[in-house]
């Protein structure tokens, strides 16, 4: 079992910045990606970004691409989420999700997570 916290969400006027940590315990010692996802009132949950448990894939939305960057430390088995230039329409609750352990590159179908954080609210004003 692998447990996840997320933390870092907010209020912020668009064009601002936010640093979403996503903190994992539980069975951490095995290999695993890890994903950040967002879901939006009355629209289905969208994946945002993926990384790799080395940390050498990354994988992001189109619309978030040069605006958000995903990281992880493994040291510390926590998975950041940086988010620049926030725009209305990135407002969601976004929850970290981590894959099964073994399973070591990230996908944009979030049926292959298993594990989900609790969700942090990132609301960005016009």
């Amino acid at each position: 079992q692998v447990q996840l916290v997320e933390s870092g969400g907010g209020a912020v006027q668009a064009g601002g910045s936010l640093r979403l940590s996503c903190a994992a315990s539980g069975r951490t010692d095995r290999s695993y990606a890890m994903a950040w996802f967002r879901q939006a009132p009355g629209k289905e949950r969208e994946f945002v970004a993926g990384i790799s448990w080395s940390g050498g894939r990354t994988y992001y939305r189109d619309s978030v691409k040069g605006r958000f960057t995903i990281s992880r430390d493994n040291a510390k088995n926590t998975v950041y989420l940086q988010m620049n230039s926030l725009k209305p329409e990135d407002t969601a609750v976004y929850y970290c999700a981590a894959r099964l352990p073994g399973y070591t590159i990230a996908v944009v179908d979030a049926d292959a997570y298993t594990y989900w954080g609790q969700g942090t609210q990132v609301t960005v004003s016009s």
